[in-house]
């Protein structure tokens, strides 16, 4: 329990860091220079005492101290989702190797998740970022053997085979969609599929393998068919012309994806 608590409060802190991440990414600012979070209203920068994960927001009631404008509450979202899935992800394996890729996993989708429905941008920060840390997570934390292992020597080290599994669903899933998003272009004039969008799946190949890497996108596509149009058919907006944020439901599919694995 203490250690679930503990990664919890560290999900507050990096869920701050994160809504710095969501918030300069996309504008082509930097996350380290100024250091200091600023106002997005008046740009002044916060004191530290207004910056505390959760409780300032609350305190504050959701404002800037300083020029009274409403801050909006992805700020609070954010902060409290990471601590939950960092707390969770404690809970269930400790202070692990599964708990600490399940947790990065977790928080660069969520930062996938706002700032692409926020933005409609997919930083590469956090795709092809993602992808090399993926990789990097598959040599310390097997992913499902696949059909990767049948294209290897018999004496490869299972620690390099998990590698490959990565890299094989990491570069099925970008050549993929990449392959339709050409052929929706090609045949409806328009685009269908952004490049980060590509670079995303490319991500879940790395971290889950190839099965999980499927099934997060089954998911993510059947959540954007079904909440995203019942959404524009709400606001009334034209189908043809209105941008899905897509990435937005592709990273619940995959932190769905992850868990439904890790939970097997």
């Amino acid at each position: 329990m203490i250690e679930a608590v503990a990664a919890g409060l560290l999900g507050l802190l990096i869920g701050s860091f994160l809504n710095v991440c969501i918030y300069r990414l996309p504008r082509d600012l930097t996350v380290w220079a100024p250091a200091r979070s600023f106002c997005p209203a008046c740009e002044r920068g916060i004191a530290w005492y207004d910056n505390l994960p959760v409780f300032s927001y609350l305190w504050l009631r959701g404002r800037c101290r300083q020029c009274g404008e409403r801050i909006p509450a992805r700020y609070l979202l954010t902060e409290v989702l990471c601590g939950v899935m960092f707390f969770v992800s404690a809970w269930f394996w400790g202070w692990s190797l599964q708990a600490g890729k399940m947790m990065m996993f977790s928080a660069i989708n969520l930062t996938l998740f706002f700032s692409d429905l926020e933005e409609r941008i997919l930083p590469d920060e956090f795709t092809l970022g993602g992808a090399l840390a993926g990789l990097v997570w598959a040599y310390f934390v097997a992913l499902p053997m696949g059909l990767t292992m049948l294209f290897l020597p018999l004496d490869t080290p299972a620690r390099w085979i998990s590698v490959a599994e990565g890299g094989f669903a990491a570069g099925l899933a970008y050549g993929s969609f990449r392959l339709l998003g050409w052929s929706y272009e090609r045949f409806r004039g328009r685009e269908g599929l952004g490049m980060g969008d590509m670079k995303m799946v490319a991500m879940f190949g790395a971290f889950l393998g190839l099965m999980s890497m499927l099934e997060a996108i089954l998911i993510g596509s059947v959540l954007g068919s079904v909440l995203g149009l019942a959404f524009i058919k709400l606001r009334r907006e034209d189908s043809a012309q209105y941008e899905l944020p897509f990435g937005s439901f592709l990273a619940v599919g995959a932190v769905a994806a992850a868990w439904l694995e890790a939970l097997r």
